[in-house]
């Protein structure tokens, strides 16, 4: 398991690029259509995701990679409430509990390859 994103949902994406790529400086390190941006943050392997699409009740916060999602679920079972399911992605699943504070903790996994 390894700290791969911080999360951060947003309902203007052009705002929020203003704001952390062109008065932060901070570099986009790739893009995903018309509503994903992730910026690579200095000194560190973990970026930052600006989401312009979020899912319903989906807020800021970490993104954990791991070999196989529902394998890490089934793993920790009973652990905490499972608030959304593994569910497809590009290239593999993601999905996203609740820590004791009510904070949401996403969990992915790229265990697909992508198709050309």
């Amino acid at each position: 398991m390894k700290l791969q994103f911080m999360y951060l949902p947003t309902q203007d994406l052009a705002a929020s690029l203003a704001l952390y790529r062109d008065t932060l400086g901070l570099d986009e390190a790739w893009r995903e259509g018309e509503d994903t941006v992730a910026l690579a943050l200095p000194g560190s392997d973990v970026a930052l995701m600006i989401d312009a699409a979020p899912m319903p009740d989906w807020g800021p916060g970490p993104i954990f990679i791991v070999d196989d999602a529902s394998a890490f679920h089934a793993q920790h079972d009973g652990a905490y409430d499972l608030t959304v399911p593994p569910f497809e992605i590009p290239g593999g699943q993601m999905s996203m509990f609740k820590d004791a504070g009510g904070n949401p903790v996403y969990v992915m996994d790229q265990s697909r390859e992508a198709v050309g």
